[in-house]
Formats: C-alpha cells, structure tokens, sequence
C-alpha cells in the first residue's frame, strides 16, 4: 500500500483493508463454488467484465457468470494484491486440472476491482495474458 496521504478520508484506509480481505474471500468461495457465500461479498450494483463470459451486472448475473466459468475443480493462485484507496489490483493464475484431459486450463489473469463504501465489491474485470501472434 501507499503511504499516508492526507487527502484520503480517515475512513478510506479501514474500508480499503476490508475490501482486500472480501477480495482473498471471494477467490476461496468460487474455488469451493460457494456461490451464496461469494454472493454475499457483492454489492447490489455489481458489474463485472470477463472476456470469457458476457459482461454482467447485479448480483445474481454475478454469480450466474461465476457459476459458468469459476469453480472445482479450478483453482486461483494468487501472486500478489495491491491496494489502494477503493481500488484492488490482484495478479495470479487460474489452473484447472485436466476432466478430460484437453480441458486442462493453466492461465495467468490480472483482476481489477473497484469497492463500494463500504468494502464489498462493487466491480472488477479481468484481464488474462496472451502472447501477441
């Protein structure tokens, strides 16, 4: 994280601390494809943008789209978070075994999250790397 500028809100820094663990959550529950638990970490007006699945909006699209292109057996390994004010940025790999064997997934994504107030997640979108051709 940054360091201190008064220009931020007292009440940035305990919210932007509780949007990192919502986000850590978040990967655990659709790990688990626990999506009512996942759900609950959303904001009402949530929108996220995937280019593996149609842009989405509100909770229950949310976890729709998450149901679809998240969960067991794929697993989020996550290289670093960054925090700052009501902004995440998270850099990791999406792996999902081989069922069957030409489904196996191996891809490193970049995840950009936006937090309500209140430290739920109010947005992100995702970002995978791609060789250029």
């Amino acid at each position: 994280m940054a360091g201190f500028d008064s220009r931020r809100s007292p009440r940035e820094a305990p919210v932007t601390s509780i949007g990192v663990d919502h986000v850590r959550l978040s990967y655990d529950y659709l790990d688990a494809g626990n999506m009512d638990a996942y759900g609950s970490l959303l904001d009402d007006d949530v929108q996220v943008r995937r280019p593996d699945g149609a842009q989405s909006r509100g909770r229950v699209q949310v976890q729709r789209l998450h149901a679809e292109v998240t969960g067991p057996p794929g697993r989020h390994l996550l290289d670093q978070i960054i925090a700052e004010g009501d902004s995440i940025v998270v850099t990791g790999r999406f792996v999902r075994p081989p069922t069957p064997p030409k489904d196996r997934l191996d891809v490193e994504f970049v995840d950009v999250f936006t937090l309500s107030d209140y430290g739920l997640l109010l947005g992100y979108r995702r970002y995978y790397f791609v060789a250029p051709n």
